[in-house]
């Protein structure tokens, strides 16, 4: 079997459904070890021709102690990508503060509390590397989602000091920004304006804008295969936008005057 540049074993957490599932059936394909985490999965061991292998691993990234116990059967890790997330959607007003805690909780502390454990492992190696699933609403903010883009914009900002401070390591460092995908996201989206809120037929409209766009999008294969193909790179980029419209849009975001962007999504939105 040809030598991988960044090794062999990968953890991947979110692997029971979505992009987290598709990464997970490609990298075993592609004869990977793969460490599939999830909250509810049974703990078992499927078998690839091409040598690789998902094992099935029941583990929590909002609870620590869970994943300790994940990572005493981990003796030796190469990549981890960070698929495991949740959306919350509402106006900032009337945004329930549990709500907004947990859904930091998931996507952004989430990411910390594995990297905690998986960074002493990934610095044995020569090579290594974290993906980080991040979202173009990590530079592009969305009304009625702000409670997610604020979680992928603080993964923005983690990644980057991250990959800075882990370099000299040999642990390469990369966020990942998918745009609309269609996976069990959506329906698995918490929607909690409440009927009497001035700003409910706004939220609805725009929810429901979104979850059209988010099934009409992208197969989280697409997505999966970003993942791979940045473990082909020695030298990765900080940020990949998945397709080359959302590419273009990430582009356009960092030029556009701030008026003309907020027109385009109050418009859309």
């Amino acid at each position: 079997m040809k030598k991988k540049l960044y090794g062999n074993n990968v953890l991947i957490t979110g692997a029971s459904s979505g992009i987290g599932k598709a990464a997970s059936e490609l990298f075993a394909e592609k004869g990977y070890t793969v460490y599939a985490v999830s909250r509810s999965c049974d703990e078992k061991k499927i078998k690839y021709e091409s040598g690789g292998s998902i094992n099935t691993v029941p583990a929590d990234v909002t609870d620590l102690q869970s994943l300790k116990a994940l990572f005493l059967k981990i003796h030796s890790l190469d990549i981890v990508i960070h698929c495991a997330g949740y959306g919350v959607s509402g106006s900032i007003e009337y945004m329930p503060l549990e709500d907004a805690h947990k859904q930091l909780e998931t996507n952004y502390f989430g990411v910390m509390n594995v990297n905690s454990l998986a960074l002493p492992l990934l610095r044995k190696n020569k090579n290594s590397l974290v993906l980080i699933t991040s979202s173009v609403a990590g530079l592009i903010p969305i009304p009625f989602q702000s409670h997610y883009s604020s979680s992928k914009y603080a993964l923005e900002a983690y990644g980057e000091a991250l990959r800075m401070e882990a370099k000299s390591y040999g642990v390469n460092v990369c966020l990942v920004e998918p745009g609309d995908t269609k996976t069990g996201f959506t329906k698995a989206r918490k929607n909690n304006e409440p009927e009497f809120s001035p700003y409910y037929k706004k939220c609805i409209k725009a929810v429901s804008k979104m979850e059209k766009d988010e099934q009409n999008g992208k197969d989280p294969k697409t997505v999966a295969k970003v993942f791979y193909l940045l473990t082909k790179k020695k030298n990765p980029k900080v940020r990949t936008a998945v397709g080359i419209e959302y590419k273009i849009l990430c582009f356009l975001s960092r030029v556009m005057p701030v008026k003309i962007k907020e027109y385009i999504l109050t418009k859309l939105y």
